[in-house]
Formats: C-alpha cells, sequence, structure tokens
C-alpha cells in the first residue's frame, strides 16, 4: 500500500473558497480572519477524517425511547507543528473535542542565508502513541522537512497504528516527500497544490508565511 493523497480543492466548495481568502493579499491584512479561516479549514478536514475512522454501535437513551447510534471510538491523537500550525490544530480539535494532543516545535534555522537553512526540532510533548490513530497538521507542506522530522520525533512516543497528514497548501514536491516517506497505509490531506517552490523554498503562489500572517512576524 502506499500513501494515499485526498485533495479536498480538486473541486469548487467551501473548501475553495476559503483556501482563495487565505491567499488574498487584500484580506490577509486581517489576522483574526485568517486564522479562523484556517480554524474552518481544520473543522472540514476533521469532518472528512472522521470518515476513515473506527467507530462503534451504542444504544442512545431518548426522551421516547432508544436509538441505536455509531459512535467514534476511540478518539485519534492530534498533532500540530508550532507555532503555524495553531490554527489548523484548533479546528481538528473543534472537530474531534475529546481528542488526545500533541505539539512540536520545528523552525528553519538559518546560517546567514534566506536561501539555506536546517529544520530544528526543539521540543516535543505527546502522549504514548502505540496502536493509536495519530492526525499530524501543519498548514503549509513546503519541502516537507518540518512534517517528516515531526512525524519521526512523534516516533518516540511509539508507533501509530494509524497516520493521516493534514496541511491547507502544499507544493508538489512535499507531497513527494510525504508520499516517500511516510508508512504505506497513511493518508495525505491537502486543500491545494502548487507546483513550484521559490529560492527560500516558500511555496509559489501559496501563501507567505503563514505563522507570521496569524500571529504576527517573528525577529
Amino acid at each position: 500500500m502506499a500513501v494515499e493523497l485526498v485533495n479536498l480543492g480538486e473541486r469548487p466548495s467551501l473548501v475553495t473558497t476559503l483556501v482563495a481568502e487565505l491567499r488574498d493579499t487584500r484580506i490577509q491584512g486581517d489576522p483574526l480572519r485568517f486564522r479562523r479561516n484556517i480554524e474552518r479549514l481544520g473543522e472540514i478536514f476533521g469532518y472528512e477524517i472522521s470518515k476513515r475512522l473506527a467507530h462503534s454501535e451504542r444504544q442512545v437513551p431518548t426522551p421516547l425511547g432508544t436509538a441505536t447510534c455509531q459512535v467514534l471510538d476511540p478518539q485519534p491523537v492530534l498533532a500540530t507543528v508550532l507555532r503555524a500550525g495553531l490554527p489548523l490544530h484548533q479546528g481538528l480539535l473543534n472537530a474531534f473535542d475529546r481528542a488526545d494532543n500533541a505539539f512540536v516545535s520545528a523552525y528553519r534555522k538559518h546560517d546567514g542565508d534566506e536561501t539555506h537553512f536546517e529544520v530544528e526540532i526543539e521540543y516535543l510533548a505527546s502522549p504514548i502513541l502505540d496502536g493509536r490513530t495519530l492526525v499530524l497538521a501543519d498548514p503549509m507542506l513546503a519541502t516537507g522537512s518540518s512534517m517528516v522530522l515531526a512525524w519521526r520525533a512523534l516516533l518516540e512516543k511509539g508507533d501509530p497504528a494509524e497516520l493521516h497528514v493534514v496541511s491547507v497548501i502544499a507544493s508538489e514536491a512535499g507531497v513527494a516527500r510525504v508520499r516517500e516517506t511516510m508508512p504505506d497505509g497513511s493518508t495525505l490531506w491537502v486543500a491545494a497544490i502548487d507546483a513550484e517552490l521559490d529560492d527560500r523554498a516558500y511555496i509559489v503562489p501559496g501563501l507567505g508565511d503563514a505563522g507570521d500572517l496569524a500571529f504576527g512576524e517573528k525577529d
């Protein structure tokens, strides 16, 4: 089995409308709206992912009797890459509101040249992942290095039974990296795929720096 790619932006929908707003420089000046749009996409991703997860039958009492219902069981672990991943993580958490959570810090460490960098992992907080369903989210999948390193860091906490990787906008190179690296049977969820990376490894046309747009520029 290979890594399955699911692109929710292949058909016109609310997903493509939200992505258009995220890209639009006339709208990006409103950080609250930017964060909320990514959060809404997280909720949509969560709904779509939920269709793939295990459910169990439960008898639920109602005022007039008993209903046979299918309920999510168990909840996944939601992991994100700090800091840019927080709004997307919140959207997923809105969908999976009883989920356990994991956080990984990853950043580009430049050596005096904007075009050359290494991705550094500095922080990891996660429950034990053995046998769990892991949803790993980062809004931008450029080279794929941050996502792959975050995945490898999380493996210190155990071996998940199922992996879903979520990004809003991915480059073709990032998609290829994830599909080459992540375990067979995993699923990569995206809302748009762009063809190019510039000399700083930013996605083109992309939307810019998602972390800066959501939380302000960093030094």
